[in-house]
């Protein structure tokens, strides 16, 4: 007879409830510290109900927590002898190695699956059997695969009501459970190993005389199976291919990587809960959700949408979150993770129009050289089965728009069929509206920019990869004290993108840095594109040079290519017909388009080649701020006016508005205000565009400024947080224009704060819930920050 047996599994009432298991028709196994002073009773499935017990035998120590109870009567009806558990009796599993066990499981009557009625009913937890643990205790774990339940309202374990459980691999009775052990989010229980308790005194002794004949064998390692192998090589996959981070403007010369290894370079962020309360239902001075660190903020949550903008470190969090998990070194609060294996699917690289992957088509857009193993037929599909994934989805953003309501329904079909499985995905902010995943059960989380102390550690950081010039040390003193003198440059340093660049200008420039963010992403390009090679007299083997403006005219015609069409690839072929069309007005090029293309790629520091057989840019910032620049050269006011509903030109909007000559700001402001006042759906969003604009318009026709003021005055002041974030896209002008808290009905007052704390708190948009509503004079200095959260402790489960 195989166990466990269903009607084997045993609720017990000592002190506290808990759970075991018949070992002969009257004898239970469980945990000790279950009994009291009265004696104890047990019901089995399909039983007589209650039957009370004598203790048989019990050992309660720090290595041991097992007891036998021996029932007055059988505890299944003697008129059934299939079913009670005569011979062969469970065999017992010595384990005398420390190699972890797959699937071993527990069953048992946690007081977390008592019904509405109070009744209670089972729960099976499936998990990793680790001998290694607890090793000065005398207690090995068992990891749940499949998370845990939420914690008690009133505090201490959810898995309350198992102790006493027995522990089963291969049909072995290994170890009884005894507790939930502090600070692993309740994803593991502790037990008494069965070779503890075999060799406590007195234990052979009283289950023989309670009917049970004991048997037990030593369970040796599995050899490794091909299943096994693969599964490891898929790890050591991904912790190469997640190994190391790109940072721009990092090494000057041609083809050294421009990266640094992830274990140095990876900085935690904050995160925030991103979606907003409803005033109406908040308390009175109750506390607001504060900020955390990646590990905490992502601690408990199965599926999360991250937010944040470009540069925020979204797609490098996913990597830091695929690396540590591949190579099972995650911090305490993300221990739940321990048996997942993580799937990176980067959208961007999904040929556009083409079906998103069915789940066993993953493996080939991850990791597609191992996508032809023997063992990797129908491994996804088990693994997703069994609650073993971890797919982080990066970018919907740079989905079209056209296109999201398929990812979205993509998505959605993997959790209906997969719901065991772990989910992460990103995205800008704009891109989709908030709560778009909150019907399929996710939590949705904000990438916080940079606070002080954070762009010193980048900024420090930054400078130890770059290499050993003695006068790096003078330079990054300089630079981080400068971000705390000047305003705008620290609030530009917020983003990790934004600091790179500027930690890479400061170099090369010795100290003197352009101010705004235009100027600095000009001064980039220069940088990257020809001043890091000839300064270093890097040779250029393709035998031609390109100026600096010959290779942005280049780059801005695939730039605006990608734009115009919704997308951030192009084929590797269209991209050499490209640039050769391009060519022939351009004097003093003897290459011709597929020499030019392998030049940029090499020696541009812009573009990179994901695949064989297409071409992107190295970061969407860069795209979008070549695009703009080619819109305006083409003199394509037009265009852009009648795209700007669309997020994705929203940041080419602005640095449009930036490239432009004073007329052509005018006009293309007084275009998008035109076609708000002609348009219901959109209005709002492009007067908001608009004024949002006026941040890059250095020079710029004062009626047209007053014009866009008072376009944005009618959304002032704000009815919803929704309406109110989209208002704070405007930038400082709207602190000007809202009203102060006196006469206004809660929601808008709420609004209010939300819009007013956004804008003059950079880094924390969130202060707002715990803070009184500012006035329009209030300067960002007066807004808090936020604080840590706390750890849970220590619990039985009995």
């Amino acid at each position: 007879m195989a166990h466990p047996q269903p009607h084997c599994i045993a609720a017990v009432f000592g002190a506290s409830q808990g759970s075991g298991y018949l070992l002969a028709p009257r004898l239970v196994l469980t945990a000790a510290h279950l009994l009291g002073p009265q004696p104890p009773q047990v019901v089995v499935p399909g039983g007589r109900g209650r039957v009370g017990c004598q203790v048989l035998w019990s050992r309660y120590d720090e290595g041991c927590d097992a007891a036998l109870l021996l029932a007055e009567a059988p505890l299944l009806p003697t008129d059934e002898p299939p079913r009670t558990p005569t011979a062969p009796f469970p065999v017992w599993g010595r384990i005398g190695d420390l190699a972890p066990r797959a699937d071993a499981f527990a069953v048992g009557f946690p007081q977390v699956q008592r019904d509405a009625s109070g009744e209670l009913d089972s729960e099976q937890l499936v998990g990793t059997l680790k001998p290694g643990s607890g090793l000065l205790s005398g207690r090995m774990t068992l990891d749940s695969v499949h998370g845990a339940p939420l914690a008690r309202p009133g505090g201490g374990s959810p898995w309350a009501g198992y102790s006493g459980s027995v522990v089963f691999l291969d049909d072995r009775l290994v170890g009884v459970v005894r507790a939930d052990p502090g600070g692993w989010q309740h994803s593991r229980v502790e037990l008494t190993p069965a070779a503890t308790i075999l060799d406590s005194p007195g234990f052979v002794r009283s289950a023989m005389a309670g009917g049970h004949q004991v048997a037990w064998n030593k369970l040796d390692p599995s050899p490794r199976t091909e299943q096994q192998e693969f599964e490891q090589r898929l790890r050591e996959f991904v912790l190469r291919q997640t190994g190391s981070l790109h940072i721009i403007g990092l090494n000057r010369g041609g083809d050294e990587e421009e990266s640094w290894p992830l274990d140095a370079g990876y900085l935690s962020l904050e995160l925030v809960a991103g979606r907003e309360p409803d005033p109406r239902t908040v308390e009175p001075g109750s506390a607001a959700p504060q900020s955390q660190r990646a590990e905490q903020a992502l601690s408990g949550h199965r599926r999360i949408l991250i937010r944040g903008g470009a540069g925020s470190g979204k797609t490098t969090l996913l990597f830091w979150l695929a690396n540590i998990t591949a190579g099972r070194r995650l911090p305490q609060p993300l221990a739940d993770l321990e048996d997942c294996v993580p799937l990176l699917l980067r959208l961007r690289s999904l040929p556009r129009h083409s079906e998103l992957p069915a789940p066993e088509e993953l493996l080939s857009m991850v990791a597609k050289p191992l996508s032809g193993h023997p063992a990797a037929a129908g491994w996804v599909t088990r693994q997703l089965t069994q609650g073993r994934i971890l797919l982080l989805v990066d970018g919907v953003d740079e989905v079209p728009e056209a296109d999201r309501a398929r990812t979205r329904a993509w998505l959605t079909e993997l959790l209906a069929a997969y719901p065991e499985a772990r989910y992460a995905v990103t995205t800008r902010p704009s891109a989709v509206r908030e709560g778009w995943l909150a019907g399929a059960g996710f939590a949705e989380l904000e990438l916080l920019p940079m606070n002080r102390a954070d762009v010193a550690a980048f900024i420090a950081r930054w400078h130890d990869a770059a290499g050993p010039d003695e006068r790096l040390a003078e330079w990054r003193d300089a630079l981080t004290d400068a971000v705390v003198r000047k305003p705008d440059l620290g609030r530009l340093a917020t983003s990790p993108l934004m600091c790179a660049l500027i930690c890479a200008l400061n170099r090369d420039r010795h100290g003197y840095l352009p101010e705004g963010r235009m100027e600095l992403y000009s001064a980039a390009l220069e940088m990257l594109l020809v001043r890091r090679d000839r300064e270093r007299g890097v040779a250029v083997p393709e035998g031609f040079r390109l100026t600096a403006e010959q290779q942005i005219m280049l780059l801005q015609r695939l730039a605006y290519w990608l734009a115009a069409n919704g997308s951030v690839e192009i084929d590797r072929a269209l991209a050499v017909r490209k640039l050769s069309d391009a060519l022939p007005a351009m004097a003093g090029i003897s290459a011709d388009g597929e020499q030019v293309l392998r030049h940029l790629l090499v020696r541009s520091g812009l573009l990179r080649q994901p695949t064989t057989d297409s071409v992107d840019f190295i970061h969407r910032t860069f795209q979008d701020f070549l695009a703009a620049r080619a819109a305006i050269e083409e003199e394509d006011l037009g265009v852009l006016v009648r795209n700007a509903h669309d997020d994705q030109w929203d940041d080419i909007l602005r640095m449009a508005v930036g490239h432009a000559r004073p007329k052509e700001r005018s006009r293309l402001l007084l275009g998008l205000l035109d076609r708000a006042e002609g348009d219901p759906v959109h209005g709002s969003r492009l007067r908001l565009l608009a004024a949002a604009c006026l941040e890059h318009a250095t020079e710029l026709d004062p009626a047209v400024r007053q014009r866009v003021q008072r376009a944005v005055a009618e959304l002032v002041p704000p009815r919803d947080s929704v309406t109110a974030k989209a208002l704070a896209t405007a930038g400082a002008v709207v602190l000007g224009l809202l009203p102060g808290p006196e006469g206004l009905d809660p929601e808008t007052a709420y609004a209010v704060a939300i819009a007013a704390s956004t804008v003059a708190g950079p880094g924390r948009s969130r202060c707002w819930r715990s803070t009184p509503i500012i006035p329009r004079s209030a300067s960002a200095a007066s807004w808090p920050g936020a604080g840590s959260a706390s750890t849970p402790g220590s619990t039985a489960t009995g």
